[in-house]
């Protein structure tokens, strides 16, 4: 659907450039929420900007639907546009025009008939819960008001594609969630590809299928949410995630750091995570395995989430007894799809 091919951006000329992006490559299947998370410079602006050629790549190529948006002269550039949509971190509204008026803006641009707007822009209004508001004006509205209406616009050209640019960073942690729900229930009714930006590991969690950490203008990690989120591998990620979940990471050292005052055994011991993902998380998968391995145990510490509405948990807990059953213990729990770290 999406594919970026040695994506390279640079501003200036000589020794006053910068380079936002380098030698970038990424692929975004169709109906996917693909999440794209960075720090502040990273260059995750400039990289969904360059999606629909609002910032022009110094080198590289933009692939969207089969069509190479870089080789298009202007014309047929502004036409593919209107299949992409696109919501900002500020709304970017007509501060002079009422919401039924900012929805309706696109199609006026391309001379679309008066009733076609009239039943698009109160579709798009009913679907994101506005109905009651199309007289007002921007200053009348909320926060996560305005941001649905910035959404009713950018849907309103019926695009295949919307690009969220930081839509959610200037509102509060409830709105947040309601605007996500939203763009969830969005992309499962049309099947829209949805590329989101932020720099909260939170919103990738919540919402998105794929994620890419950009760093320094380039990709040092992706892939499936479940797999970042529950196994960072960049110093990167891990630092989104230390961010995210300093409460569960504080709950995880003080239960290392007490493991040895507060359990004694005269046997074997071995301190691992456990993480569950999906159904198995409310399985007694431990249990069932330490009855019958003969393993005693001790939980430290654990949490229960979800990622994109699929359960995760994870357990900090202590084995104790024979050697030979605790590394038998370990394998049965891996065996039955569990990921163990151990830990000391």
């Amino acid at each position: 659907m999406i594919e970026l091919k040695g994506l390279t951006k640079t501003y200036g000329k000589g020794s006053k450039s910068t380079t936002a992006l380098s030698d970038l490559n990424l692929n975004i299947r169709k109906g996917e929420i693909f999440g794209v998370i960075g720090h502040s410079g990273a260059g995750k602006s400039t990289l969904i900007r360059c999606i629909n050629l609002l910032e022009r790549p110094t080198a590289g190529e933009v692939w969207v639907d089969g069509i190479n948006l870089t080789d298009l002269n202007k014309s047929d550039l502004q036409q593919q546009r209107r299949k992409i949509g696109m919501i900002f971190q500020h709304f970017n509204l007509l501060s002079s025009a009422t919401v039924y008026d900012n929805v309706a803006f696109p199609l006026k641009l391309v001379n679309t008939p008066k009733v076609a707007i009239d039943r698009k822009v109160k579709e798009m209004l009913a679907l994101v819960g506005l109905e009651d508001h199309s007289n007002k004006y921007p200053a009348q509205l909320s926060g996560g008001q305005k941001q649905r209406v910035g959404i009713a616009r950018a849907l309103a050209s019926d695009p295949n594609v919307l690009l969220c640019d930081e839509a959610t960073s200037a509102l509060d942690p409830q709105t947040t969630d309601s605007i996500l729900k939203l763009l969830l229930d969005i992309n499962e009714k049309y099947n829209l590809t949805i590329v989101l930006i932020t720099h909260e590991m939170h919103v990738i969690q919540n919402i998105c299928d794929q994620v890419a950490v950009i760093h320094q203008g380039g990709i040092v990690e992706q892939g499936p949410v479940t797999e970042v989120f529950l196994k960072p591998q960049h110093a990167i990620t891990r630092d989104f995630m230390m961010r995210d979940h300093e409460v569960g990471i504080a709950l995880e050292e003080t239960a290392l750091a007490s493991a040895d005052v507060s359990l004694q055994t005269n046997g074997a011991s071995k301190l691992v995570k456990i993480s569950f993902l999906g159904n198995k998380t409310y399985e007694a998968i431990l249990s069932r395995t330490v009855r019958k391995t003969g393993v005693d145990f001790a939980i430290l510490q654990g949490t229960i989430s979800t990622i994109k509405q699929v359960p995760y948990g994870q357990l900090t807990v202590r084995f104790e007894g024979q050697s030979d059953e605790i590394n038998l213990t370990i394998k049965e729990l891996v065996d039955q799809g569990l990921d163990v770290e151990v830990l000391r």
